[in-house]
């Protein structure tokens, strides 16, 4: 059976009473270690003649598994665990995000200018020149992250409020990443024309919309609708952004393998929002064979089921996702976990790239497909060669709102992901390098820089 490597997704703190005496802390962490824990860090909180007060931090797979490590140190006789606390949920308490002033008030001056009357000076200003509306308000730099939590990481539907958390983390990575002031924007509607309608009603305050985790094939029609009504950038980000990374690091993958993107056979597994918008991009990219599959199988023309993206990148072959495997070079899941064996990729080209991209668990785990593959990526933090959306949505909406471009074009997309790829040397890509570092700080500046080049060559920056 194949063994989940513990992650911070699944982090305790476990705050330990022991006695001050060699070999006591020794036994806390070999329980750990026998159940299976990783430690992290370990802090002296308090000590005394005849005892210590320890924090240590400790990886695991899973809320059962952790609830068994606290169970195991708590068996030991002669230590006290006196608090279990999980980290991920510590982070979460009151929110991850918040307003604060850029300017003081001290005085009545201050209050005089920043708010009435002086603010009405203001007010009128850009009542006579709208345009100065990106000058003297938060307009510039903000973007609303709009979502209808109809489809949540994995997590599927859970609603506006399940989604918040997510919202306020996508906040929080546009903040440290790209400087942008971002908000979550969660509405209690599922009804397209709703969407859009409140999208278009508070678009004034905003300088781009970030649509985010918006169920197929909705996602798309609400994405099309609000780019024909608005002047500012639209981007749905589990479609565009993804797209982007995935370019991005399989160019380098195929540097590896020396196989160019022309001339390999790619499988997706997963025909929703990022997997259509993958297949878009990596044809434009120059693809030209590229089998998609769904939960019924290979997304084949003569299916009576398939809506109107799917009907577009449709094709003859017919069968299961295993039949689409055999003689693949490339398979790209954004799916859901566990549905690739390591027979399938057995039975791929000679030195297959598998991306698999569902999270938490991917459609095949690394360790599963240890040896029978050349290049191997996920979406997950913990392994190598991790495909995450952060590596280009911040640098996106930076260079978009710098030119205040009126959307992101395909030719924007293009750009960013090569900017993205090239800032891997080509001595550095490597089986477990192909793509950059999310806190490679080059990269928003790289991609920022290559998306305003773009929207200026294509006539939509401002």
């Amino acid at each position: 059976m194949t063994r989940i490597t513990p992650n911070s997704s699944f982090s305790l703190t476990l705050r330990l009473h022991l006695p001050n005496q060699p070999g006591m802390l020794a036994k806390a962490t070999a329980a750990i270690g026998e159940a299976g824990g990783n430690i992290g860090d370990i802090e002296l909180i308090e000590q005394e003649r005849a005892y210590t007060v320890r924090d240590l931090i400790v990886d695991a797979t899973s809320e059962e598994h952790a609830h068994a490590i606290a169970e195991r140190v708590s068996a030991i006789p002669e230590l006290k665990l006196l608090q279990v606390d999980d980290r991920t949920f510590q982070i979460h308490q009151g929110g991850k995000i918040q307003i604060v002033s850029k300017i003081p008030l001290r005085t009545r001056s201050d209050l005089a200018m920043a708010y009435t009357p002086g603010v009405g000076r203001i007010c009128m200003a850009i009542a006579r020149n709208p345009e100065r509306v990106y000058e003297l308000t938060i307009k510039r730099n903000t973007v609303a992250v709009l979502t209808d939590g109809s489809a949540v990481l994995g997590l599927g539907d859970i609603g506006p409020a399940g989604a918040l958390p997510v919202m306020e983390g996508k906040a929080l990575l546009f903040k440290e990443f790209a400087n942008i002031d971002a908000f979550p924007v969660c509405l209690s509607t599922q009804n397209v024309d709703e969407i859009v309608e409140t999208a278009v009603r508070i678009s004034t305050v905003f300088g781009g919309i970030n649509l985010e985790d918006i169920s197929a094939p909705r996602c798309f029609e609400v994405e099309r609708l609000l780019q024909e009504r608005l002047d500012i950038p639209v981007f749905h980000d589990d479609q565009h952004g993804t797209a982007i990374v995935v370019l991005a690091a399989l160019e380098n993958a195929l540097k590896l393998v020396d196989k160019s993107l022309a001339s390999v056979r790619i499988v997706i597994n997963g025909a929703g929002a990022a997997g259509i918008a993958i297949h878009q991009l990596l044809t434009a990219a120059g693809a030209r064979a590229i089998v998609m599959c769904d939960s019924h199988g290979i997304v084949s023309a003569g299916r009576a089921d398939l809506n109107a993206e799917k009907r577009a990148v449709a094709v003859e072959q017919t069968g299961a996702l295993a039949d689409a495997m055999a003689g693949a070079d490339v398979f790209l899941g954004v799916s859901k976990g566990g549905v690739l064996s390591r027979a399938m990729v057995q039975s791929m080209a000679t030195d297959p790239v598998v991306f698999a991209m569902a999270n938490p668990v991917p459609e095949i785990l690394p360790e599963e497909a240890e040896g029978v593959v050349a290049v191997m990526a996920t979406g997950r933090s913990d392994y190598p060669n991790q495909i995450n959306n952060v590596l280009a949505f911040p640098g996106i909406f930076r260079g978009a709102l710098d030119c205040r471009a009126r959307r992101v074009n395909l030719e924007m997309k293009m750009a960013a992901a090569r900017a993205i790829a090239a800032l891997v040397s080509p001595d550095e890509i490597a089986p477990e390098s192909i793509i950059p570092s999310v806190f490679d700080r080059r990269v928003v500046v790289a991609v920022s820089a290559a998306v305003q080049q773009a929207a200026r060559a294509t006539g939509v920056a401002r």
